[in-house]
């Protein structure tokens, strides 16, 4: 059956005031989904600044993060909401998102002349995009995990945090770890070397190459990547370092507006031990979101990963089933697909 879609007037880039004002009035907004993060990025060199702004005739608001290459020709570029390894896109809205205005959305961008055009929504919208979504868009499954913080932080450690978690907790706050929380981006350095050094324990894990998994890593990765971030969210990037024995051994980089985003975790496994040091700042940037008044804790993407999975579960997250859309002139998504997957049979990689 035709959709009938809802009349709208659409501006890019997305103005400034407009998206600062959504930010805030929005109560799923993600600190992904902020102009800080977009500038984040486009600081880097690679991408520009190519947000929407829709206002739709019964006076809806929307705001569309969404970047392109800087250095190509629309026609054959592509336009992400957000790129790969940069966090969420998907709207930010003054109310609660409508089907047709989404499913509108969708035609607008299927307009536009870029070879593809990505959009990884929140994933607690997930069923507002798959009602919205038309037959000629191409949808990736996804599954992220979220901690509700109803109720505080009390109500969080006694009702959602498991049982094994909070020995743990304990069991670390006794031992003497040193915990520092920095907003200044002074700890990036320190964070990036415990990330260089998770790369090595993933290679293992997933039957990967070190030297493909490093390759990978610093390029999805860099450290001007995160230096960036900590430069332009200021006191909103709080990283989370805790030291066992005189040597960094976990940090968490989180991001925190009205929701928080734990953005990337690391560890060393040899320095970790059994001390408990990530279970520890985990429950320090949590009990500080819920103090702060933040509603939801998105853990991030989980994909296939039994022990991620399990890992944020016991802190309480929840699955949360999603997809990523495509909307594409040429089918890059499919032979993408059939590429990685040869790749990761002939190394024999595993997603643990």
């Amino acid at each position: 059956m035709a959709r009938t879609l809802a009349a709208f007037d659409v501006q890019s880039p997305a103005p400034r005031d407009l998206w600062h004002r959504l930010m805030l009035a929005d109560p799923e907004a993600l600190p992904y989904q902020s102009p800080a993060w977009l500038d984040s990025l486009c600081a880097l060199g690679k991408y520009q600044d190519a947000s929407r702004a829709y206002r739709f005739a019964d006076g809806h608001h929307y705001v569309l993060p969404m970047v392109r290459n800087r250095h190509l020709p629309a026609r054959f570029s592509v336009a992400e909401s957000m790129p790969y390894a940069w966090g969420r896109g998907g709207v930010l809205s003054s109310l609660m998102p409508k089907v047709e205005h989404l499913s509108a959305i969708f035609e607008d961008l299927a307009d536009l002349p870029y070879l593809r055009i990505s959009v990884r929504p929140n994933p607690r919208h997930a069923h507002l995009w798959a009602a919205a979504a038309p037959p000629h868009v191409t949808s990736v499954p996804g599954l992220a995990h979220i901690l509700d913080l109803d109720g505080g932080f009390d109500a969080v450690w006694a009702t959602r945090f498991k049982k094994t978690t909070r020995t743990r907790v304990r069991k670390a706050e006794r031992s003497g770890i040193v915990v520092e929380r920095d907003t200044t981006g002074k700890l990036v350095p320190v964070f990036h070397q415990l990330l260089r050094t998770s790369f090595d324990r993933w290679a293992d894990k997933q039957h990967e190459p070190r030297m493909l998994a490093h390759l990978r890593g610093r390029r999805r990765d860099p450290m001007a990547k995160f230096s960036s971030i900590a430069r332009h969210f200021g006191d909103a990037c709080r990283i989370w370092v805790a030291w066992v024995d005189g040597k960094p051994a976990a940090a968490a980089f989180v991001l925190q507006y009205g929701n928080v985003n734990d953005a990337r975790g690391a560890i060393d496994r040899q320095a970790l031990g059994s001390s408990g040091a990530n279970d520890l700042i985990q429950k320090l940037a949590i009990e500080e979101a819920c103090h702060s008044g933040c509603r939801y804790y998105h853990f991030g993407e989980t994909g296939a990963s039994a022990s991620l999975a399990h890992y944020k579960q016991r802190f309480g997250a929840t699955p949360h089933a999603h997809a990523e859309y495509f909307l594409e002139k040429l089918p890059i998504t499919a032979v993408d697909a059939r590429v990685r997957h040869a790749a990761k049979w002939t190394i024999g990689f595993k997603d643990t």
